[in-house]
This record gives C-alpha cells, structure tokens and sequence, in this order.
C-alpha cells in the first residue's frame, strides 16, 4: 500500500508539472489526504472520486495524497495535512493506534469532509461518529430521487443557487439517528420521492442528506452524493465537494 501511495504522490507532481501554466485559483496550496480503505461494501466510484478530485487539484491547487493504508495513521504523518477527505471507507478501517493520532490531530484545527460511505465507517468510535454526523442505517434499492435545499448561504451549495431542489440517481442512505440536534443541516432527502423500496425501513420522516459542522475548532462536512461514478462527474456535485473542501480549510465562508 505504500508504494501505491508514493507512485499516487509522484503522479500528481507529474500532472502539476505539466499544468504549471495554468493559474490556480489560490496562491496557497492545501495539503489534502483521501482515505479510502474498505473493510466492508467497497464503492466502485471510489476511483472515479478520485479521478474528479485530481483533476480539481490543479485549478484549486491541492496537494493531493491519496491512500488506503490506515496504518501510515500517526500523529506525525497526519499532521502535515490541512483536511482530511473520508472517500467511502467503509468497516472498522483504522486501528485503535491511528485513531488516537487522528483524533488529536483533528483538535489542532484540521478539516473533514465526508463523501457518501463516510458515514458507514467506524461505528464503534465515538469521535469519528460526531465528527462524520451520523451513521448509515440502511437504504432502498438506488434510483432517481430528490434532494431539497434546506439552506443556501453554505458556500457547498452555491452551485444549486436558485434551486430548490435537485433530481438525480445515487444510493440514497438512512442513518441510525437524527443528525439534525448535531449539525448543520443543508438538505434533506425527500422520501416522496424513493418509488422502489421493500419496505417503510428507510424512512426517517425528517431526512438530512447534507450537512455541516463547526465544533472544537473543527470545520467538518458530509454529503450523500457519491454511490455512482456518475455522481462524480455531475459538474454541480464536483462544484459542490470542492466548496465543501475548500471551506474545510477555511479559504472560504
């Protein structure tokens, strides 16, 4: 797995290199991680997410690492990024080791940005559960549905400006508990919607889909997007998590 992340690491340089004519939109570059280890349903789109956030890198100038090692989890590896993005880990992923370090690194004031599976990773952890927001529960068989904007003014969902809804296909998840008395919530899922379900299961009644948090100096953000590859090629859902890492890092409010 550490040859995987240092040929990751070497492509990306490449990639750089090659665009350096092209202008970023930030002068400061971010360090971002992208955990995406599976100990449970492994998401194919994993590699189109990762796909979508290089070829974001260039124009958002992100230094981007991308890994499923969990046991480069230490205080010192982990410190040297400014946000931390969970691509779909799935499972019991990081060992009671990583999860020290990570928890202690994230109260120095890093960033956390949760893309779909996120949130069906590490039940048995505490820390990551309020971090994240909320645990996956269950879902009904993937089909269209409809997302409705519940707040506008989070920089994430400026590419939906005007809308008050937005129809798409993805795996649309329940969670265990409410997130809604812990965060921020930005969307909700409406359940109308869902037309192919085996049963009432899903159903939360009151659904967030879409949320943010600011707590003990840490900006952390969750989205349902990201079952599908083609979720991680809808030009409003790349705008969408690329404001939502930017605003992890507070470069925007």
């Amino acid at each position: 797995m550490k040859n995987l992340l240092f040929t990751v690491i070497a492509v990306l340089f490449f990639a750089v290199a090659c665009t350096a004519q092209d202008k970023p939109e930030f002068d400061k570059p971010v360090k971002v991680l992208v955990f995406s280890k599976t100990a449970g349903f492994r998401h194919e789109s994993i590699s189109s997410g990762l796909k979508m956030l290089y070829d974001q890198s260039k124009k958002q100038n992100w230094v981007i690492t991308a890994t499923e090692d969990a046991g480069l989890f230490t205080e010192s590896f982990l410190s040297g990024f400014d946000v931390l993005v969970f691509l779909n880990p799935t499972g019991d992923a990081i060992e009671a080791s990583g999860q020290v370090a990570f928890e202690k690194v994230m109260k120095s004031g890093k960033g956390f940005v949760g893309i779909h599976a996120a949130a069906d990773c590490e039940y048995e952890w505490p820390f990551y559960g309020k971090l994240v927001g909320g645990y996956f529960k269950t879902h009904p068989a993937s089909q269209e549905a409809t997302v409705v904007f519940e707040k506008s003014d989070h920089p994430a969902m400026k590419p939906f400006k005007g809308m008050k809804s937005y129809t798409t296909y993805d795996e649309w998840y329940t969670f265990k508990e409410n997130p809604r008395p812990h965060v921020n919530v930005l969307a909700t899922l409406d359940e109308a919607s869902i037309k192919k379900f085996d049963n009432d299961n899903f159903r939360m009644g009151d659904h967030p889909i879409i949320w943010s948090s600011e707590k003990d100096g840490i900006r952390s953000f969750y989205t349902g997007f990201g079952h599908t590859h083609e979720a991680f090629q809808d030009k409003l859902i790349i705008e969408h998590i690329t404001n939502a890492i930017n605003w992890a890092v507070r470069r925007i409010n």
